[in-house]
């Protein structure tokens, strides 16, 4: 659905991030860039010029000299930028279209409005989304002068109250003759997934992962709306934008990056607004304003087309030019961006919410196309990197703060370099703010080793190899460099001057640059003052006309396309077997594509067998050997190029190792010295206890896991449940580290599984991809076989893992409803049922069900909780198929929704699960999607390993997809109304609330069943 994003950096905040979807854009100088024409020069005509056909047009194109990704950038007569990259992993494309158009660009009086476009854009046009469009267009025009009047009457309540009343109702006359979804539903015809966008500062992104045969219909249907917006369903679809605007206002770290960014740039868009735009702002939107910022930025020259997947060169770009060439080309506003004062002394704010406490420090920065946004990268590396970083080492390794991670967030005028920290038990924000400017004082003084920045460019190589194997990181850096206003050439250089980067040059860099001048916001825990008073709007339910369909939708499906076959993984052929000893079996798929490897230890042993587990596989990221301390096994294993992680669920543990495959043997000798012989620390436990401590008092500060872990265990299984099987508190604090060391210890002398993807063959030699002129590169080496057996170091007969121990299910037959007290804006809602045990047999039914009914923003709850009643802006329900055979389906409804809106809300949901709508078109284009999804799904790489694993699971030896695909086609609704009346209807639900005790309606909730509140202690079992 679309959505609002904030910058990339601080979606993967504690993880490591691929470096090719965060490169900055810097406009270097000295590579030259290659012009070719995509046809072969033409033979001389050989018959009467009169005769002789019109010559194709010839198509010219930019290239990057060993450009890895064999990126072609062509430029349309009208400005549009194309970026095509051929990658045949998979029969389809991923592509974006990019517009240089964010929220940095929205009018100060009319913040939020690149972002609300946004969403206007899926809305159709005057051919698509529409039944009658003469019958419509004159009751949008009223409807956009209505809202003109409305603006102007802030200061009269009463008249707006009459005015927003004419807005309703001309919007359910307008709506009679609109095709709400339409875009949707042409998407998932055609197979597209992921149909989303993002606005941003600088940028307004949609995307879609399309089949490659429907290239044609996606290029009509992007022409079709990105030349032409219509504003329909303006008043409901407004509503969604609020809601996603109470979602910030119920999370405290968007509070947070927004004091932030509000102090380091006073003067900047950045700072004075925000993405989402301001409730008065949103409370009062223009459509004259939207109209007019679409016609000045969404022009050929400020949006480009980035497409990468299993394309033909000429081909896409003619195509391309037959949609999009016909779109009239003028130039788009220039931005001047306000230059802000220097910080001369700290700043301080402090945001309060109910979540945990943490301090964020911000430093400000020129913009993507400096040399100094690349030492801001390389700085940001040298503080975290995931494995041998300062803070990763100091802080979080030696548990000096419960966490600590910086990230780099570029734009194009300014960007932004954040230090973030989360105190321990009785540890003072102040206290972890001193020890992260700690850190970064080691690196002015050039306390940091000087192996570590030519280790950090190798590692960012291996991630951007890694990051290749994806078509979406793939058209993700050609989107990234239009954005950035560089050429694909001088974006790839960017990783060329990275690596020049000398340890001279970032001491001076972070002497000159990390004073005094930061900002720094604490996030404590209380009750916020800046309390927003919510009021629900009078809007009248819009008809879904679900099976209503426009002309030219009917004109597109009917555009030819070549039909694709699905290609289904044949376990036996693409999973090659060996049993290196006794209960030790290898299951081997080989890379031919890059030189990097994933190797897995796979146990059936977990934490529902022993809770101590989960204590002891966290445990060992502070251990040393013999040899080597932990911060010396990390700095080793980085400058190897690998990285290893111990993980236990309920009834697995996960060992893996991964990196350069030349290096492999080395990693893994030193990984199995830290399996085999960890060396017992004490205060290095004592340390990870009280960590764990103040862990769990945090997790009761977060709604999400509030509702979504501990609520929805409580529910299927009771107060005992696999969430709150954990260690106690005094146990805990008793634990000796032998305990921990013999059990992780035990863990490789249990019966297990070896799983490796990689480029080494099992016969001794290995592929280590292509050389700079194409050619395969074979080096000879130990196979993996003869590795493992030689050190993976077992017993010489294994011991058999002890039989699972499950949690009981509880039955679910009295209707329930659950509550929590949390103070926020919205209440979340869960709908619970309990199905039965897992039958593969249902499965092709249930994907079907899934997709019509719940599954995406074209599925029956979408349509009519959020296009319709306009009730949230996320609502989902799906029909969840257990992960292992003798577990129970669960059918799992959500809506978040404002509080006030929660009769409506529940009501809305209840009655759709109760009597499922037919409508034949939705049906249609569920199997439709369903099928050309699988015919185009390739699995591939180590996934192929991996669906193995959830195969076996489920006891089943063969690719599951094949029943979808080969069952769905043919159902009738009469037969998915019949699974729906038989598992679904009627049946019991317990029903989990989380919201403001003081927002709540317990009247409305009563009718659901026995409302019961649940205390924190009871549903965290602590």
């Amino acid at each position: 659905m679309p959505l609002i994003v904030v910058p990339r950096a601080l979606t993967s905040l504690f993880v490591n991030r691929p470096l090719l979807l965060l490169l900055p854009a810097l406009a270097a100088l000295g590579l030259t860039t290659q012009c070719q024409s995509s046809k072969p020069a033409t033979t001389a005509a050989t018959t009467a010029p009169a005769a002789s056909p019109a010559p194709a047009k010839e198509y010219r194109y930019e290239t990057a000299p060993n450009d890895p990704l064999g990126v072609r950038v062509y430029k349309l007569d009208n400005g549009l930028t194309v970026y095509l990259s051929d990658y045949k992993n998979a029969p389809r494309i991923q592509t974006y279209v990019a517009v240089r158009a964010g929220s940095k660009n929205d009018p100060a009086t009319a913040t939020g409005l690149a972002h609300y476009l946004e969403h206007m854009v899926f809305k159709g046009t005057s051919r698509l989304g529409t039944k009658d469009w003469a019958k419509e267009k004159p009751e949008l025009d009223k409807i956009e002068a209505l809202y003109e009047t409305y603006r102007g009457e802030r200061n009269d309540p009463v008249a707006r109250k009459r005015t927003y009343h004419q807005i309703d109702s001309v919007s359910g006359v307008a709506a009679r003759y609109a095709v709400p979804n339409e875009y949707d539903k042409l998407m998932g015809s055609i197979g597209a997934k992921g149909s989303n966008a993002h606005t941003s500062n600088e940028e307004t992104v949609y995307q879609e992962d399309i089949p490659s045969n429907q290239l044609e219909k996606w290029a009509a249907v992007q022409s079709e709306r990105f030349t032409e917006m219509v504003p329909r369903l303006f008043h409901t679809e407004l509503e969604a934008v609020y809601e996603e605007k109470n979602r910030g206002l119920d999370s405290d770290f968007s509070k947070e990056f927004e004091a932030l960014n509000a102090s380091l740039y006073p003067t900047h868009p950045y700072g004075t607004q925000t993405t989402i735009g301001t409730i008065e702002h949103l409370q009062n939107p223009s459509i004259t304003e939207i109209k007019k910022y679409f016609g000045q930025y969404y022009v050929p020259s400020n949006v480009a087309l980035c497409l990468s997947g299993d394309l033909d060169y000429d081909q896409t770009i003619r195509l391309i030019d037959k949609y999009f060439g016909a779109w009239q080309g003028k130039p788009a506003p220039a931005f001047v961006a306000p230059v802000e004062k220097p910080i001369t002394a700290p700043i301080t704010k402090e945001v309060l919410g109910p979540q945990s406490e943490n301090v964020m420090l911000g430093y400000r920065f020129p913009g993507k196309a400096t040399r100094d946004a690349l030492r801001l990268r390389m700085l940001d590396r040298i503080l975290t990197n995931g494995q041998a970083g300062l803070f990763d080492l100091d802080l979080n390794q030696q548990q000096r703060v419960l966490q600590a991670q910086t990230f780099a967030d570029l734009n194009d005028d300014y960007s932004t370099h954040v230090l973030y920290g989360t105190p321990r038990q009785g540890q003072k924000l102040e206290e972890v703010q001193a020890l992260m400017l700690a850190e970064v004082a080691k690196v002015k003084r050039g306390d940091f080793p000087d192996w570590l920045i030519p280790a950090i460019v190798n590692n960012e190589k291996l991630s951007r190899t890694k990051s290749y194997e994806s078509n979406e990181a793939r058209a993700s850096a050609m989107y990234e460099a239009f954005i950035e206003r560089v050429s694909w050439a001088d974006y790839l250089k960017q990783n060329e001057d990275f690596a020049t980067i000398t340890k001279a040059e970032i001491v001076k860099f972070a002497n000159d640059n990390y004073g005094q001048n930061y900002v720094a916001v604490f996030k404590r825990t209380g009750e916020d003052p800046n309390k927003v008073k919510v009021v629900k709007p009078a809007i009248t339910p819009v008809p879904a006309n679900r099976d209503a369909a426009s002309a030219y939708y009917t004109e597109v499906s009917k555009l030819p396309s070549t039909e694709l076959k699905p290609v289904f993984l044949d376990y036996k052929k693409d999973i090659q077997t060996a049993d290196i000893k006794p209960g030790l079996p290898l299951y081997y798929t080989r890379n031919t594509e890059n030189g990097l490897f994933s190797l897995f230890y796979a146990i059936d042993l977990g934490t529902n067998n022993n809770p101590l587990l989960d204590v002891a596989t966290d445990y060992l990221q502070y251990l040393g050997t013999g040899q080597h301390s932990a911060a010396q096994l990390q700095q080793e294993f980085y400058k190897l190029g690998c990285s290893f992680a111990v993980s236990s669920s309920q009834d697995r543990v996960l060992i893996s190792l991964s990196g350069l495959d030349s290096n492999l043997k080395p990693a893994m000798l030193l990984f199995e010295q830290l399996l085999n012989n960890p060396r017992p620390d004490a205060a290095a436990l004592k340390n990870q206890v009280a960590g764990i401590l103040k862990q769990r008092q945090d997790a009761k500060l977060n709604k999400g896991v509030i509702l979504n872990q501990a609520m929805l265990n409580y529910a299927k299984y009771g107060p005992r449940n696999p969430f709150t099987n954990i260690v106690p508190e005094a146990q805990l604090k008793a634990l000796k580290p032998e305990q921990l060391t013999s059990l992780l210890k035990s863990l490789p002398t249990y019966q297990h599984r070896v799983l490796y993807y990689g480029p080494r063959r099992m016969d001794g030699s290995y592929h280590m991809g292509r050389d700079n002129n194409g050619k395969s590169i074979t080096v000879g080496s130990d196979g993996i076989t003869e590795i493992i057996a030689a050190d993976h170091r077992t017993p010489a007969k294994l011991k058999p893992t002890p039989p699972a121990k499950d949690f009981a299910e509880q039955p679910l037959k009295d209707k329930k409803v659950y509550w929590v007290d949390y103070k926020m804006v919205q209440a979340e809602i869960l709908f619970l049922t309990k199905g039965d045990i897992y039958d593969r047999a249902l499965a092709p039914t249930v994907a079907l069900y899934n997709e019509y009914f719940g599954g995406g923003m074209g599925s029956i709850v979408f349509q009519d909780l959020r296009e319709s009643k306009a009730l949230a802006y996320s609502a989902m329900s799906r029909y969840a198929n257990a992960d292992k055979t003798g577990r129970s389906n669960y059918i799992l409804s959500y809506i978040g929704t404002q509080s006030d809106k929660l009769p409506e809300a529940m009501a809305g949901m209840e009655g759709l699960l109760t009597d499922m709508p037919l409508a034949d078109a939705n049906l249609a284009i569920a199997k439709q999607s369903i099928r050309n999804s699988i015919a185009t799904d390739r699995i591939t790489h180590e996934g192929i390993l991996l669906s193995y694993e959830r195969a076996r699971r489920l006891g089943l030896d063969y690719d599951l997809r094949r029943d979808v695909y080969d069952q769905t086609q043919n159902m009738t609704f009469a037969e998915l109304q019949k699974f729906q009346q038989a598992k679904i209807r009627g049946q019991n639900q317990v029903i989990l609330v989380i919201g403001s005790k003081d927002r709540l309606n317990f009247k409305e909730l009563a009718k659901y069943g026995t409302v019961q509140q649940l205390t924190l202690k009871e549903i965290f079992g602590y």
